[in-house]
Formats: C-alpha cells, sequence, structure tokens
C-alpha cells in the first residue's frame, strides 16, 4: 500500500513508501533452498550407503575397508553422513510459516528470515561435509576398481580429491580429509572439474 505523507517532498513530488520492508519473501527463498539442500544431502548419504553396503556396491569391499573385517573403513563416515541429513531434515522445516508479534502489537507478521538465515547456513554446512565424505569413500572406489577409469570429469575430480587426501589403506582418522575435501567443495575446485 502506498501512502503519501504531505510532510515529506523533494520539490518535485511527493515521497511515497511501498511498505516493502518485511522479510517474508527472503524469508520464504532461504526455507525453500535449506529443504531443496536437505534433498540434496539425503542423496548423496544413499549414494553412499550403496557404495559401502556389500549388498549394494557390486563388488567393492564392504565399507570400502581395505582388509574389511580388520578395517571399518567408510562404516562411521556412512554413520555420520546419515546424521547430518537427519539434522537437516529437522533444520528445513520453514521457519517462515512462524511469526510472533511484537513491538507492543504492531508488528503483527514477523518474517522469521533471520532464524531461516541461520538454519540455511547449518544446512549448508551440512550438506558440504555429506558430500565431502561421499567424495572421499567415491574416490576409494574408485581406486578399488583400478585398472578401470571413469569419465575424463570423474577422473580429474578424482585428482583434486586426491591432492589433498590420500588413497585409505588402513584405518585412520578421517575427519581432516573431509574438512580439506569440504574446502575443495566450497572454493568451487571439483565444480571447475566437472565442467
Amino acid at each position: 500500500m502506498f501512502v503519501k505523507n504531505p510532510k515529506i517532498t523533494d520539490g518535485e513530488g511527493d515521497v511515497l513508501s511501498g511498505g516493502n520492508f518485511h522479510g517474508e519473501p527472503l524469508a520464504f527463498a532461504l526455507d525453500f533452498l535449506a529443504i531443496a539442500l536437505s534433498a540434496l544431502a539425503g542423496i548423496s548419504e544413499r549414494r553412499l550407503e550403496r557404495m559401502v553396503n556389500p549388498a549394494l556396491s557390486e563388488g567393492l569391499p564392504p565399507f570400502l575397508a581395505p582388509g574389511a573385517g580388520m578395517n571399518s573403513g567408510f562404516m562411521m563416515p556412512q554413520v555420520t553422513a546419515a546424521a547430518l541429513v537427519s539434522e537437516n531434515k529437522v533444520l528445513a522445516h520453514p521457519a517462515s510459516v512462524d511469526s510472533i508479534t511484537t513491538s507492543g502489537n504492531k508488528e503483527d507478521f514477523v518474517s522469521m528470515g533471520m532464524t531461516a538465515a541461520n538454519k540455511l547456513k547449518r544446512v549448508v554446512e551440512n550438506t558440504r561435509n555429506t558430500l565431502a565424505i561421499e567424495a572421499m569413500a567415491a574416490a576409494q572406489a574408485i581406486d578399488f576398481l583400478a585398472p578401470l577409469k571413469t569419465s575424463k570429469p570423474l577422473q580429474q575430480a578424482h585428482a583434486a580429491i586426491r591432492t589433498v587426501c590420500a588413497t585409505m589403506e588402513k584405518d585412520r582418522v578421517m575427519y581432516q580429509d573431509f574438512v580439506r575435501i569440504a574446502d575443495l567443495i566450497a572454493t568451487g575446485k571439483i565444480a571447475e572439474v566437472l565442467r
């Protein structure tokens, strides 16, 4: 609604306020992005499950573990990815559907845009970490399938991953590998080689 203020003019005409200060359109977009990223993380975790599950992995060693039985390989990283995906599902509940009246009942519908932004930030981090775990597992799977090769772009992605993370020869602490791969994702280096 446009409101004419008779006290404020610029010498040429009236100043009109369109009341376009409400944050709900932005809150909607932030919420929708969190929902989409939650779905992406869920798809990533399901691909990871397929790689580590011997009933589904089409000949890869259980949990992508060298010396399976003595090593647990990607068993716990898959559990971590599942936990991140589950957290995203909770965080994907839209903040923009909520409102609490404020300012002495003058602001009767609040967008909750900041809450949507804070939740989205966490969903982005969780999704990036899920993708990093999947990327490291995929690189391990490619190593197990050698001398077979994948497509040229995926070979380049594999090489990029291997610049920050060595093949897993036996169980080791992997969180630092995941952090480095997540950084490759965040900086766009993996996406660059896949174009």
